[in-house]
């Protein structure tokens, strides 16, 4: 889980540099498809055989990816990219404290929550436009975490989220129509999706898939919080975005929050999807 946040929240910093040449949906698009590509020449799915189940799980899991993406890349254009996980973040936070089992887990997802509202207080550089998307992001991200279960224990290896990235593709494809010039006229910003796309879309969710397959989603929901932190420090260092106190308060908060949660929260190989 903490390998795909840095390196979904580090290829974002990577990508906005392309923002300008195609616009953040063409962006999102050619991500999804560049990385279905290589993801398919990797694993070469046998769907053949597969159920109905199967393929409306990669189904959800493509669309939720999509919808979050494309909102989470409208987000980081107008707002800093901490900020923008941060509200993103309320999406599986919500998701841990409908899950809830015990005080103690409670208190940590009070904690989380208080890092969050810490990381995201009135003129840290926000605009209503820029939240109104990440917040999109986050009900996309809610979803996510059941889809990306749900794929991961039905399917073998990363066909799943082969078959999902593809479909993902397919659904942003009318994003990316009439853009392929300004790539051909702007080989490096093509370099830079390609880059992109398989820091996120192949290693970032691939790893992240795993981590999904061992935990519960309550447990998910509330070990995300590292993202607003791993999204932070992207900013500051690659972005020269500023960090201020409360920052480093919101940061410390989600960052233990997270930690607290992870002890006897996998489940042993036994019961893992074969």
């Amino acid at each position: 889980m903490l390998a795909g946040a840095a390196l979904i929240q580090w290829s974002a910093a990577i990508v906005l540099r392309v923002f300008p040449v195609l616009g953040p949906s063409a962006t999102s698009a050619w991500r999804f498809l560049l990385g279905a590509i290589v993801l398919l020449a990797l694993t070469r799915p046998n769907v053949r055989h597969w159920s109905r189940r199967q393929w409306l799980g990669a189904l959800a899991l493509g669309a939720t990816t999509a919808f979050m993406n494309l909102c989470f890349y409208q987000a980081i254009e107008r707002i800093p990219l901490g900020g923008a996980v941060a509200i993103e973040y309320l999406g599986p936070f919500s998701v841990a404290a409908l899950g809830k089992r015990n005080p103690r887990h409670l208190a940590f997802v009070a904690l989380a929550g208080f890092g969050v509202v810490a990381l995201t207080r009135p003129g840290n550089g926000l605009t209503a436009m820029g939240v109104l998307f990440a917040a999109g992001a986050g009900l996309g991200w809610a979803t996510y975490i059941f889809a990306a279960r749900a794929v991961g224990g039905s399917t073998r290896g990363f066909e799943g989220l082969a078959v999902s990235m593809s479909l993902a593709a397919l659904l942003t494809l009318p994003f990316s129509l009439g853009s392929a010039d300004r790539l051909i006229a702007h080989p490096g910003s093509f370099v830079r999706i390609l880059i992109v796309a398989v820091m996120a879309i192949v290693l970032g969710f691939g790893v992240e898939l795993q981590g999904l397959r061992r935990l519960k989603p309550s447990i998910a929901g509330v070990l995300m919080a590292a993202d607003p932190a791993v999204a932070f420090l992207v900013g500051w260092l690659l972005l020269n975005q500023a960090v201020r106190g409360w920052d480093l308060v919101g940061l410390a908060c989600v960052v233990v929050a997270g930690a607290a949660v992870t002890y006897g929260s996998t489940v042993s190989e036994g019961e893992l999807p074969q």
